[in-house]
């Protein structure tokens, strides 16, 4: 519970900062400029182009090779076991954002889903609380940033992260400071460094079946592709396709 009420704190400060800094950039320049920046999501595109290229190459000769790796050598059953454990590591994540969004229904369901898989479950290796009808949910800062009306700003890719926008990239800072996180409850290093790789390459082995989806220039493709589902998410599905 302190854990909650400090996080919470973390967040609602945060939130505040945030409400205030993110219009102001947003609103740089003069009336024309900022009707300009809204109609283009992605302004700072020659910029982002590099940063791309950079994570893309990284990605590329360092971590898809791991993915792929990883992903021949692992059973099935492994493989889907450890994804299952840090989805159950991300609910109190869930929770607390669907508190703060006044989703009082879906932050139930996961602390149902948290309490149900890590003791049933085995610590989340197996996923008994959908199989028993509760989904899970997908909830950041971000996106509680978006319920509660500050706009996204304009597309940024971050090194290293990857694809996001000026209020989900200040949100990402805002989560670390709160260390709401399986990260932010380890104090034993090597464990959390340990923890935080295997995760990385989990994710990325996840995405190995959707490379083949990418059409025309990746860069582009991949920035759309992210607002959508981006804008999507933070509108829980009530959205139509703007980009």
């Amino acid at each position: 519970m302190n854990l909650m009420n400090s996080t919470a704190h973390s967040l609602l400060a945060g939130a505040l900062a945030l409400s205030l800094v993110i219009p102001a950039l947003a609103n740089e320049g003069d009336d024309d400029d900022y009707a300009a920046e809204y109609r283009n999501p992605d302004p700072w595109e020659p910029v982002n182009r590099v940063v791309f290229r950079f994570n893309d190459t990284l990605d590329t000769y360092a971590l898809r090779p791991v993915a792929q790796g990883y992903d021949r050598v692992m059973p099935m059953a492994l493989n889907n076991g450890i994804t299952n454990v840090f989805n159950n590591l991300g609910e109190p994540k869930n929770l607390v954002n669907n508190l703060l969004q006044g989703k009082f229904h879906d932050a139930s369901v996961d602390l149902s889903r948290f309490l149900m898989n890590t003791t049933v479950g085995l610590v989340g290796m197996f996923d008994v609380a959908t199989r028993m009808g509760l989904q899970r949910n997908d909830e950041d800062f971000g996106q509680t940033l978006g319920a509660w009306g500050v706009d996204s700003g304009p597309y940024v890719m971050l090194p290293f992260f990857g694809p996001s926008t000026v209020r989900d990239g200040s949100a990402l800072a805002v989560e670390g400071y709160a260390g709401y996180s399986y990260r932010g409850q380890m104090d034993h290093v090597p464990s959390r460094n340990t923890a935080l790789g295997v995760d990385v390459v989990d994710t990325r082995a996840g995405l190995l079946s959707q490379e083949r989806l990418i059409r025309g220039d990746k860069y582009s493709f991949v920035r759309n592709v992210w607002l959508q589902n981006r804008e999507f998410k933070v509108m829980d599905g009530q959205v139509e396709d703007d980009f």
